[in-house]
C-alpha cells in the first residue's frame, strides 16, 4: 500500500510548480473545490463522503490521499466511509452492467 502522507507532500509539491506555470487554472480549482462549502447545501462530511465514492470510481490516488485526509478531519467514521465505498461498488458494477448493453447493441450492429 501507499504511503498517503508522503502522496499528499509530493502531489502537493508538484501542484506548487503547476501554479507557477499556470495560475489561472489553478484559481479555477480551487474556487470548484470551494463552491460547495459556499452554498452549504451539503455537510462536510457528506461532499468528503461523495469525494472519496468519486475517487474509487475514477482511480484517483491523489484524491483519495488529500479526501481521506480531510474526511477524517471532519469527523466521518470507517462505517460511513464503507458505505460510501459501497455505493461506489455498486455504481461501477451497475455501470458495466449498462454498458454492457451497449457492447450486445453494437455487436447487433455491426
Amino acid at each position: 500500500m501507499q504511503d498517503w502522507k508522503q502522496t499528499r507532500k509530493d502531489i502537493n509539491a508538484r501542484l506548487m510548480e503547476l501554479n507557477a506555470l499556470t495560475p489561472e487554472t489553478m484559481k479555477g480549482m480551487a474556487a470548484l473545490g470551494s463552491a460547495g462549502a459556499k452554498t452549504n447545501h451539503l455537510d462536510a462530511k457528506t461532499r468528503e463522503l461523495i469525494s472519496l465514492a468519486v475517487a474509487v470510481t475514477t482511480r484517483c490516488d491523489g484524491c483519495i490521499a488529500f479526501h481521506a485526509a480531510e474526511a477524517k478531519k471532519v469527523g466521518v467514521t470507517s462505517e460511513e466511509v464503507a458505505e460510501a465505498l459501497g455505493v461506489a461498488i455498486n455504481m461501477n458494477a451497475g455501470a458495466a452492467l449498462v454498458y454492457s448493453t451497449h457492447v450486445l447493441d453494437a455487436f447487433d450492429k455491426s
